[in-house]
């Protein structure tokens, strides 16, 4: 058995401000976190609210922040978190506003979830067959990553700091949704979709990987959000600040090796936006801030290098025709359409 301090957020509709309540119980080091909640809320305080179901991580119903990490109570034993933080510290979950105690208001997660329109859009040009499956092949299965494996716990929309600087970005765990259907052979709104999301803050995540950390299946939106901008560069070019960054910041690194910011400012944002961001650009130089171009470092080949080994054949031939204008690349490579074709039902009786 483990001592295991508890420190609970608590917060009723009726009070003021939210607070901790403090509990110490017994329990044996492996036990889940969810299992010593349910014991305060059983045998000490009965009004202590949190939602759970399966208690097996296949439901999502038990997110919360465990010592500031955005986890599945349920998979998260005690005694590894006592020995690191000397007790327990439990948070519902962020960027939702709170009911009750460990109860969040999941309608901002649940409505950028179907904002990208979780089910396949008809294609006309491949029409589904009617009352029958459609079959697809492994190798467009493998197409899907890890995906299927989310169970929209928003485990990784509670750990995402873009959606607390700006509500506009739709969240990690609905872009990788979007990211499922958008290369699905069977769906028929590929560049509705890339349309739809590059106004929809596609290039605010940060990379800053905290929604992998904190997905319970490994479903790593982040990676899935970096093959998403690449798919709308290549589909509709770079038509806004975000995409146009992006380009402008590699190109402007292989062509020095170090950062050309006056230019990069006007690449990204036009000369307008430039223009509005002169104050700003006024303030760096008078705190010593030097906005001169730098010239070519030693070793710029090797930087070159780098950035080549790690382009694909269509990174190059995009990046090329991007460096004067915004130009729409060609379709990234995607498995061919599911046939039509069903197979023959099985027969009866057996073989």
């Amino acid at each position: 058995m483990v001592e295991v301090p508890l420190e609970i957020y608590r917060k009723s509709p009726q009070d003021a401000a939210p607070h901790y309540d403090r509990f110490q119980i017994d329990v044996e080091e492996h036990t889940p976190v969810l299992t010593a909640l349910l014991k305060v809320r059983d045998e000490i305080d009965p009004t202590l609210s949190l939602r759970y179901s399966c208690r097996q991580a296949i439901c999502g119903s038990c997110a919360m922040r465990i010592n500031g990490k955005s986890r599945l109570a349920c998979r998260t034993p005690v005694g590894p978190e006592v020995r690191l933080r000397g007790r327990i510290r439990i948070d519902p979950m962020g960027n939702q506003p709170v009911l009750r105690d460990l109860v969040v208001d999941q309608k901002p997660f649940w409505d950028r979830y179907y904002a990208v329109k979780p089910y396949l859009i008809p294609d006309p040009a491949h029409p589904l067959p009617e009352g029958r499956e459609s079959p697809m092949s492994p190798e467009q299965v493998e197409q899907f990553r890890e995906t299927p494996r989310c169970i929209s716990c928003a485990s990784c929309y509670s750990a995402c700091p873009a959606i607390a600087s700006d509500p506009s970005f739709l969240g990690p765990m609905a872009l990788a949704k979007l990211y499922r259907f958008a290369v699905d052979p069977r769906d028929g709104g590929y560049t509705q979709r890339l349309q739809a999301v590059q106004n929809q803050g596609l290039w605010l995540c940060l990379r800053c990987n905290l929604c992998v950390e904190a997905c319970p299946k490994d479903v790593r939106p982040a990676e899935r959000i970096v093959d998403l901008k690449w798919m709308a560069n290549q589909e509709l070019g770079a038509r806004e600040p975000g995409s146009r960054h992006a380009i402008r910041f590699a190109s402007n690194l292989t062509e020095g090796g170090l950062l050309n910011e006056r230019r990069l400012a006007v690449d990204t944002l036009g000369l307008g936006g430039s223009l509005r961001q002169l104050p700003k650009a006024i303030a760096m130089m008078r705190k010593g801030r030097s906005l001169r171009r730098h010239p070519p470092i030693q070793g710029l080949n090797e930087v070159q290098a780098i950035y080549q080994a790690l382009d694909r054949p269509e990174d190059l031939a995009h990046r090329e025709r991007q460096k004067g204008a915004d130009v729409k690349g060609p379709r990234p490579p995607l498995p061919p359409k599911a046939t039509t074709e069903s197979a023959p039902p099985p027969s009866k009786g057996g073989s």
